[in-house]
């Protein structure tokens, strides 16, 4: 499978970078004979099976909607894929005689093809049976060399900027629409029935709701916002419900009276059968803090640290911007920090240790991040 040789690719005219060669006539030894399933294009995907074995040649690039690799650890299958390949990928990693049954990544570089060794299934989902998306971990990750070569970048993208952030202790409606419109893309205004009486409805709300008709985003990927028709009060009828957790663990509320809304009120945070308690920004800021952890959480492109001291906080958010709120999350004081096109929540509850999520609209924006001192789970930059 291997040839011992470097491969004489060049990074701009520098040494040759150590890379393997594939050697394609092995690929029935890795198959454990001839095949007995494939070739197939799987998004751009070569794959043939075999009894013992499996071998994936994916073309070198960076486009999201075509199967490859994704990053230094991940490789992404765009489906769908047909029956063999999904009951190879969804079932048992082992073969009849119960050894190891791998699967073998490689390359197309122009002539060349480059063996980036072995992968497990991590994740998969189906539709009506057929494999619709498959990601796959590298035994070894690659060197960030070897990675700039099977996954060149693209040409250079226009990252959401930062002018909100001047607004946000100012014009705080202005600073919401900029951000919102900026991060997400407009989908197509859609017209939600309301219920409640938009006189009744604070402001702040009213506005993140006229901004959803064009981006429904900004209503949550992790947790929601709910959609105008789903407002309710509580069982005491004296709170309005206007946001929850996504397994509905805790929701977000308005104090709700007959003498209209106040102008910016107070949100309270509440967990099934717990006392309420009062988020630390009222309303317009909160709804800022909602849009800015739900936009990172949703993010094509993550970068997530293993827990961090707050000396590695303080390093990685040195080049960041902080956005000039009070803490968000009242179980979980959290902080964020922006660069165009990248948004950072840091939160812990002990202050000694702290999760750091970050999200980015586009690779690139994960730059400032890829040279610190950190243990990723996951990187995509």
């Amino acid at each position: 499978m291997v040839v011992d040789d470097d491969v004489g690719m060049t990074d701009q005219g520098s040494a040759a970078i150590p890379a393997r060669v594939f050697d394609e006539e092995r690929i029935p030894v890795l198959l454990g004979g001839s095949a007995i399933a494939g070739p197939f294009l799987v998004g751009g995907a070569d794959i043939v099976v075999g009894q013992a074995g499996m071998v994936i040649t994916l073309e070198a690039g960076d486009a999201p909607t075509r199967s490859g690799v994704w990053s230094a650890e991940e490789i992404r299958l765009i489906g769908p894929a047909p029956a063999p390949v999904t009951e190879r990928l969804m079932g048992s990693p082992w073969d009849k005689a119960g050894s190891a049954s791998l699967i073998h990544i490689a390359v197309r570089l122009g002539e060349e093809v480059l063996d980036l060794g072995t992968a497990d299934v991590s994740q998969a989902s189906t539709s009506d049976g057929v494999l619709t998306h498959c990601e796959l971990r590298f035994e070894a990750p690659l060197s960030r060399q070897l990675l700039s070569l099977v996954r060149p970048p693209r040409s250079p993208v226009d990252l959401p900027g930062l002018e909100w952030l001047r607004n946000v202790n100012g014009d705080r409606a202005a600073a919401l629409e900029q951000f919102v419109t900026g991060w997400y893309p407009a989908a197509g205004a859609t017209e939600p029935p309301a219920v409640c009486s938009p006189s009744r409805l604070p402001a702040g709300l009213k506005h993140l709701y006229q901004l959803a008709k064009d981006r429904p985003g900004a209503l949550g990927i992790q947790n929601s916002i709910l959609p105008e028709p789903d407002l309710h009060t509580d069982h005491l009828g004296e709170m309005l419900v206007f946001g929850a957790e996504n397994q509905g663990g805790f929701f977000w509320s308005l104090l709700w009276t007959l003498d209209g809304p106040e102008a910016d009120p107070t949100v309270w945070f509440r967990e099934f059968a717990e006392e309420p308690i009062a988020e630390q920004e009222p309303l317009s800021g909160f709804l800022i803090q909602f849009s800015l952890f739900e936009a990172s959480m949703g993010a094509d492109y993550l970068a997530l640290p293993r827990r961090l001291t707050a000396t590695q906080v303080a390093q990685l958010t040195q080049a960041l911007h902080l956005v000039p709120l009070r803490p968000f999350c009242a179980w979980a004081p959290t902080h964020f920090y922006v660069a165009p096109g990248l948004v950072v929540h840091v939160s812990s509850q002990d202050g000694e240790q702290f999760n750091v999520w970050a999200g980015a609209t586009h690779r690139s924006a994960l730059e400032p991040l890829s040279d610190l001192p950190v243990d990723w789970t996951r990187f995509d930059g």
